[in-house]
């Protein structure tokens, strides 16, 4: 029983995962004609170099399960072709990704521009604590002379890879109507559906409102045919959202954000480009883990990183924070916590930095206080100043589901279905506050003061510089400033909250401690061990 249970649900992730690629549907896209007809329409401007896409995955009554990213990387020449290079990124994040499926995977996809039809991709699996890289040659009329033998580590001829064959059925005219035969080879499965064109809808998304063009597919063999798949009424086909009804729960997949970066210059590869790994930023001692771009090389990305962060902030976008979470003078690691950059783009018809925060009790911590709490903060790129705050908290018996709108000309934040808040000119939330301190002076004994929004209303925080010292975390002995965070109420220590960050100009927060009704807790950041020398 326990094996079906498990096979089950790792079927419903392993689907959710594809499906949140948006591109486990579509491949060979032939009208529903006879085969002798002309070849289905293509309409090249579906691919627009520079284009990012992310995405937001939920599953059941997982807020945030997963998160994609779609990329049209560049476009030049290539294993000695002209080419169009495609890029993807899929990873299962907090509860989904700690105790049910953990999936960080990266995609690279080379295709023929006048076509749309792939001559190489290749692909970084990581699942369950294991990493795999596979690379495959298409054999496509116009490229298979151009690859090198050496190269062919297989022959799909005719055939698209995920990444390929989502662009291709956005180059669809989609019209109303009208069905697509599909047919898409992974890992050595072939899968074959049909896309039907059903409608029209207007879907709303933290990018803001589309008019889209739905279609429903149906997959052969498969139990779950009541998938949905919007696309955007214009010329480009913009995927806006797929939802899937699983047995295991809803699997929706929902744009977050859309940007459209300066056009590429022309690239010559005359060797194969290693698919996008995971890279340490400039302080090696540091695990701060890029969940979508990192790995990619500037010279390979339109505009690099200038476009997305503003120069002068000490992060940038793909920043990913991890820590484990321990309980009392021991080492009984009781949860996680997790801090993410997640992309810079349109939101609420407005530029802004989306900044996500999760957290988790585990193990011996979830049994004696279970904890799942999944936060997020659209900011201000320049000032760091959130103008939507969203918590789905839940602690214990308690829970806490508010999204606020905050006007910060105006000095008031608005709940959904609740009143009001005044609140201060310049008022953070409880994750903007992070990033908002790293870009202080913090020099002992430097006194700052901001407001921030605690769930039901404003507080000042002191944030308050005592000393210089070094703090061992992990093996790693590191330079840090330690900061004393105080409120304006009566028991303004109660909390007794410190934060260790690094005397550097990033001001890494390297530890964080507070005093609990469990005893005294410790977050510290996942350290990467030092490589010999």
């Amino acid at each position: 029983y326990h094996s079906k249970v498990h096979g089950k649900l790792r079927f419903s992730l392993k689907f959710a995962q594809l499906m949140a690629l948006l591109v486990s549907l579509t491949c060979t896209i032939l009208a529903q004609q006879p085969p002798e007809t002309t070849a289905a329409p293509y309409n090249a401007s579906a691919f627009r170099v520079g284009e990012h896409l992310s995405y937001n995955v939920s599953f059941a009554q997982f807020v945030s399960a997963a998160h994609i990213e779609l990329f049209v990387a560049a476009r030049g020449t290539f294993f000695s072709r002209e080419a169009i290079q495609l890029r993807g990124h899929v990873e299962t994040v907090g509860v989904v990704n700690a105790a049910l499926f953990a999936v960080n995977n990266d995609y690279v996809t080379y295709i023929d521009p006048a076509t749309g039809l792939p001559f190489r991709a290749q692909q970084v699996v990581r699942e369950a604590g294991r990493t795999s890289e596979a690379s495959v040659d298409y054999n496509q009329p116009a490229g298979t002379d151009a690859i090198p033998p050496k190269l062919r580590t297989g022959d799909f001829p005719g055939t698209y890879d995920l990444l390929s064959a989502l662009y291709r059925v956005r180059a669809m005219p989609l019209a109303e109507g009208s069905a697509y035969s599909i047919s898409v080879r992974n890992e050595g499965e072939l899968l074959e559906a049909q896309v039907r064109v059903t409608g029209r809808e207007t879907i709303k998304t933290n990018v803001g409102s589309f008019s889209t063009i739905v279609t429903r597919v149906d997959v052969k063999g498969s139990r779950d045919s009541n998938i949905r798949a919007y696309f955007s009424d214009d010329q480009w086909h913009v995927p806006v959202l797929l939802t899937l009804k699983h047995s295991a729960g809803l699997i929706r997949a929902e744009l977050a954000a859309s940007e459209l970066a300066a056009p590429a210059r022309t690239v010559q590869a005359t060797r194969p480009v290693a698919p996008p790994s995971r890279i340490l930023p400039a302080d090696p001692t540091i695990a701060t883990e890029s969940p979508a771009r990192s790995g990619v090389q500037n010279s390979e990305r339109p505009g690099g990183d200038a476009t997305e962060t503003p120069p002068d902030l000490p992060f940038k976008v793909g920043e990913q924070l991890s820590y484990q979470v321990y309980l009392g003078a021991g080492a009984q690691l009781v949860g996680s916590i997790t801090l993410t950059v997640r992309a810079r783009g349109r939101y609420f018809n407005r530029d802004g930095l989306f900044l996500t925060a999760t957290a988790q009790t585990t193990g011996a911590g979830a049994r004696v206080f279970p904890v799942t709490d999944q936060i997020r903060s659209y900011v201000e790129p320049h000032t760091l100043l959130p103008f939507r705050s969203e918590l789905n908290l839940s602690e214990g018996k308690h829970r806490t589901n508010l999204n606020y709108n905050l006007d910060q000309d105006r000095g008031s934040a608005i709940a959904e279905g609740h009143d009001r808040i005044d609140i201060p000119v310049g008022t953070h939330d409880l994750i903007s506050l992070i990033y908002a301190i790293r870009t202080f002076d913090l020099s002992p004994p430097k006194r700052n003061a901001i407001s921030i929004l605690a769930t039901a209303r404003p507080r000042t925080l002191y944030i308050t510089s005592l000393r210089r010292e070094t703090i061992k975390v992990g093996a790693q002995n590191i330079p840090a400033v330690l900061l004393s965070l105080t409120t304006d109420d009566t028991q303004s220590d109660k909390m007794q909250l410190r934060i260790w960050v690094g005397d550097d100009s990033r001001h890494l927060p390297l530890r964080i401690t507070a005093a609990t009704e469990f005893g005294p807790a410790r977050a510290d950041l996942t350290i990467a061990p030092v490589p010999p020398q």
